[in-house]
């Protein structure tokens, strides 16, 4: 049975399920980014998908790169499955600004996280999850991490 990683779940903001992945929201005010996570137990690497899921992860990373991309402009879209510290498959989608802290390097052990302001938060889940209405199959999730 799918579970949510306990570190994916303390940093996160649930926003709702595509057909394949539980879209997430970084609680890290710095950068927009949203996670992607195949709701399948026990998987570690894209190529322990099946070639049905592999492509299906595609799909909805592609889906959701372009709409960071249209939402905000960004002169990147850093797209990462690095798993050193959560060995959950997890595909990151960070929207990168020349102007950002981290700018041109990497955002991870950067700068120390800064969270978003409880409101803020809301307000940036409530956006993404209108944006994410527009993808086919998105099923969103309340604030409060329950099913809409």
């Amino acid at each position: 049975m799918f579970a949510l990683h306990p570190r994916l779940q303390a940093d996160t903001q649930i926003l709702g399920d595509l057909p394949l992945c539980r879209v997430l929201l970084a609680k890290d005010s710095q950068y927009p980014w949203l996670i992607l996570v195949p709701r399948v137990a026990d998987l570690r690497e894209i190529h322990h998908l099946a070639p049905a899921q592999q492509q299906q992860l595609m799909q909805e990373s592609c889906a959701v790169a372009t709409l960071m991309e249209e939402a905000l402009n960004p002169d990147k879209i850093n797209v990462a499955a690095l798993g050193n510290l959560v060995p959950q498959l997890h595909l990151h989608h960070v929207a990168r600004f020349s102007s950002d802290a981290a700018w041109p390097g990497p955002i991870w052990g950067a700068h120390p996280t800064i969270p978003y302001q409880t409101q803020d938060l809301r307000q940036q889940a409530d956006n993404w999850r209108a944006r994410l209405a527009t993808l086919g199959g998105f099923q969103p999730f309340l604030t409060d991490n329950t099913v809409k």
